[in-house]
């Protein structure tokens, strides 16, 4: 994210040097004469003479030129050059200001006097200017690997904090290679010492030092490819991500920290800094001058009904420019304060939820839960991570309130994403709910005489939720209120299945049934018509995490789908994309075996009354579905989102193999192929993405554990079952090669990604 271009330091008299420094370079454009300034800046460093008032004169040009790339008046005169910063870096500018910067001593009459932090914060200013105006500088700083870890450094003075933060996170933004914060000289001791907004605006460079560089973690990115980088890692040791989270963990109190900031209130983020130091912290927050241009438009706004509002000065402004230093005009105005509160957290929420997903994530789970990150967010949930957008909230200029670059829909994603990240496969979900809501799953638990979750009996009570509702429930209620078009309803589905995912548990959906989330996920799927495919695909997952082996949930589904028309839309949902639905099919495969083998009444109704557990165990249903998830992947192709579609096909092998009935799918499969005139194309694509499997899960602890668990069949069965079919011995009934034709035979590719 840039920043806005750095203030040319303060100080009434800049504005008056313009005409002179634009003569001092020969013009606006011209070139420069001998005796220009980069001369004068180049003699400086060697005698220590007039250092200071050529660096203040380059300054507020290079400002000007600066704010100009940024603002629309850019876009409006078609400007495409910027003469004083290219002068500048063409006669060697920035090499010098670099120089100047690591070597901070200056000899004057044989004396070494170090120079201020004033003149380092202009120097640091010049710099990010000419990275905004003039292409290539930033990548050219980013390969002065030493420079870059020396301006770490000059990050304990306050003074030149918010200039060095920001040049930093441009340089790491473009470097090839990521740093490794290990080598920045005591960096505990550097982290320890910032103040809480420090801590914040550091976050922003965090975020880029311990995130992986184009790892693959998204879904796009196929298997085979993070297959091959993950041996490559595994070879070279830890990544530099991986080092630096490690370094950030063994920083004593640095997770507390973040927590702190995370969970505190606006009211708790005044502190006693002045008003310009709070409007420079601004200036380096902003993405552009038109973020500054709609905050002053809101404090225009507030200043119309509050007499204590402020009236913004230029930068540079003091009380010689009119600006009364009342404390009536040293506040800002409180909605100023949420969004300045909205976009600390934005970075601080994104650093921990990186922190939970990396090697140290037990060690991030019980500090976040120790330091009562949980119960903080539930209590912000209201007041400002949900809180309803007031007339002038802030947007961008040609966007709305719902555009995902608005701070506040950027918050809420971020939020979602840590609670996915949170609940995952951990015990420490049950954090979510308040001490009412864990009785209520004892209850449940109890009623059901089913015994209850160890993990609700080992949670903590002086760590969960307070108040009247959790943060669980609080988010399901935002869910059922979410409009159709929203883009949260993606990361809020996701969220709410990472609390359902791992070993199914009944009191854990029976809580969730009970609110009403079933009908909620019907109601969008059926009557909503849902177009979105990322959002049908995490309801179809989270509608099947909830009906899982669930009797109820199913009795609650045949309830609300209740005709054949509405029970017609449905499959036709389900049809449209089996990649996003066959998580759903999988979870009611198993349910329908698991209901077949049990004897109770209950069940028995469910079995002959829901459509959809008497369209699944239909054979016909159960092939056409084995064909066309085998047939829309292939080794290639694989990735995260996708790999899902060949473990529910092999799930209805699985079963279909309990019942001895395995011969019977494959030989079923092999006339399918010969019906669409295609013998072997299936088959063989089969036999290469088991292959593939067997590559892929025996080496995954945490893969294996997962099918085991969300199936409840055990990985040696699915191991068992690979074996089987992919035996090479064309007499065995269950192999596949034994129902490929010689001719079609193509079992023996080799898995390099084209």
């Amino acid at each position: 994210m840039a920043a806005a271009p750095v203030a040319a330091g303060s100080g009434a008299g800049r504005g008056r040097r313009s005409a002179a420094t634009v003569a001092a370079w020969g013009g606006w454009g011209g070139r420069p004469r001998p005796g220009n300034i980069l001369l004068q800046l180049r003699q400086g460093q060697l005698t220590g003479r007039g250092l200071v008032r050529a660096v203040q004169e380059i300054s507020p040009l290079l400002s000007m030129e600066a704010m100009a790339f940024v603002t629309e008046e850019r876009k409006l005169t078609q400007e495409t050059t910027y003469p004083n910063t290219y002068i500048f870096d063409l006669f060697g500018g920035v090499d010098l200001l670099v120089e100047i910067l690591m070597r901070p001593t200056i000899s004057i009459r044989g004396q070494k006097l170090k120079i201020s932090d004033e003149m380092s914060k202009d120097c640091l200013s010049i710099l990010y200017n000419t990275c905004v105006c003039t292409e290539g500088v930033t990548k050219r700083l980013a390969e002065k690997n030493d420079f870059v870890i020396f301006l770490f450094t000059l990050m304990t003075s306050k003074k030149t904090f918010l200039q060095t933060a920001t040049l930093i996170e441009d340089i790491l933004g473009v470097k090839k290679e990521m740093i490794r914060l290990d080598e920045v000289p005591n960096l505990s001791s550097l982290v320890s010492n910032f103040d809480q907004q420090q801590l914040a605006n550091f976050c922003r460079i965090l975020a880029v030092t311990i995130s992986e560089m184009d790892t693959g973690n998204d879904d796009k990115h196929t298997l085979l490819a993070k297959n091959a980088q993950q041996k490559k890692s595994l070879s070279l040791g830890p990544s530099a991500a991986e080092i630096n989270q490690a370094a950030l963990l063994s920083i004593p109190g640095f997770v507390e920290r973040l927590c702190k900031l995370a969970t505190r209130k606006v009211s708790e983020s005044t502190g006693t800094a002045s008003f310009l130091q709070e409007l420079e912290e601004w200036y380096t927050w902003l993405d552009n001058a038109l973020v500054l241009d709609a905050l002053m438009r809101v404090a225009n706004e507030e200043s119309e009904h509050n007499q204590a509002s402020i009236v913004f000065p230029p930068p540079g402004a003091s009380e010689e420019n009119g600006l009364p230093h009342t404390s009536a005009r040293t506040q800002l105005p409180q909605s100023m304060k949420i969004m300045h509160e909205i976009m600390y957290k934005l970075e601080v929420l994104y650093v921990l939820c990186v922190l939970l997903m990396g090697r140290q994530r037990n060690q991030v789970h019980r500090m976040i839960a120790e330091f009562k990150l949980i119960p903080g967010l539930n209590n912000l949930f209201d007041k400002l991570i949900w809180r309803k957008h007031s007339a002038s909230a802030l947007v961008l200029h040609g966007h709305n309130q719902n555009c995902d670059c608005s701070p506040d829909i950027t918050l809420k994603i971020q939020f979602l994403r840590l609670l996915q990240s949170f609940s995952d496969h951990h015990e420490n979900k049950y954090l979510l709910l308040n001490n009412q809501e864990l009785n209520e799953l004892s209850a449940i638990s109890l009623k059901a005489n089913i015994p209850e979750v160890e993990a609700v009996l080992n949670t903590d009570r002086s760590l969960v939720c307070d108040g009247k509702r959790g943060l669980l429930t609080r988010l399901l209620q935002v869910m059922k209120k979410e409009p159709a078009e929203s883009s949260f309803r993606f990361w809020q589905a996701r969220a709410v299945e990472s609390f359902l995912r791992g070993t199914t548990s009944y009191a854990d959906q029976m809580f969730l049934l009970k609110r009403g989330l079933l009908e909620h996920i019907l109601y969008c799927i059926v009557d909503s018509e849902c177009k979105s495919r990322d959002v049908l695909q995490s309801y179809f997952d989270l509608l099947g995490e909830l009906m899982k082996f669930n009797v109820d949930a199913f009795k609650r589904f045949n309830k609300y789908i209740n005709t054949d028309a509405k029970f017609q839309v449905f499959l036709k949902q389900i049809n449209s994309s089996l990649v996003d639905s066959n998580m759903l099919v999988r979870c009611v495969t198993l349910s329908l075996d698991r209901f077949e083998n049990q004897v109770d009444m209950k069940v028995a109704e469910v079995l002959s009354e829901c459509r959809l557990l008497a369209y699944i165990s239909q054979v016909p249903t159960q092939m056409s579905f084995l064909f066309r998830l085998i047939n829309i992947i292939h080794v290639q192709t694989l990735t995260q989102e996708n790999v899902s579609c060949l473990n529910t096909s092999l799930v209805i092998l699985m079963l279909a193999r309990r019942k001895e009935r395995l011969p019977l799918y494959l030989r079923l499969l092999q006339r399918m192929e010969h019906s669409k005139k295609y013998p072997g194309f299936l088959l063989n694509n089969f036999h290469n993405l088991l292959r593939f499997w067997q590559q892929h899960y025996l080496h995954k602890d945490k893969d294996s554990t997962c099918l085991e668990n969300s199936s409840c069949i055990s990985f040696s069965y699915w191991k068992e079952t690979v074996s089987i079919l992919l035996n090479p011995d064309r007499q065995s009934p269950s192999a596949l090669v034994s129902y490929i034709e010689e001719p079609y035979m193509d079992i023996d590719r080799d898995f390099t990604e084209e």
